[in-house]
């Protein structure tokens, strides 16, 4: 069975940091770009930052350059994301997706696979 899951949301004050991790069940990272999107209440899904398939090419929102980072293990089958500095404007359910020889890009129709979601809350 085809699946990604994600791990690692939770509760964080405002500085904080949190990192999620996307494992692939059924088929291998490696042949795969991986985006990570995110979607708060009242607003449309956006891509936060995206890899492609051979790492050599990321794609980071505006809004989270400098503080948020990818990174791939294809030996474990998983990505990950190291959220640093993170503000009360995170708050978001965060899904992590998976395209086929992706380029890196954030466009989410592209996107073959995607994961439940983890919710992300940055509060004090």
């Amino acid at each position: 069975q085809v699946q990604l899951v994600e791990s690692g949301g939770g509760l964080v004050q405002p500085g904080g940091s949190l990192r999620l991790s996307c494992a692939a069940h059924g088929f291998g990272l490696r042949y795969y770009g991986i985006g990570w999107f995110r979607q708060a209440p009242g607003k449309e899904r956006e891509g936060v930052v995206c890899i492609s398939e051979l790492g050599d090419t990321t794609t980071y929102a505006d809004s989270v350059k400098g503080r948020f980072n990818i990174s791939r293990d294809n030996d474990k089958n998983t990505v990950y994301l190291q959220m640093d500095s993170l503000k009360p404007e995170d708050t978001a359910v965060y899904y992590c997706a998976a395209e086929a020889y992706g380029l890196g890009k954030c466009r989410a129709r592209s996107y073959d696979f995607w994961g439940q979601g983890t919710q992300v809350t940055v509060s004090s």
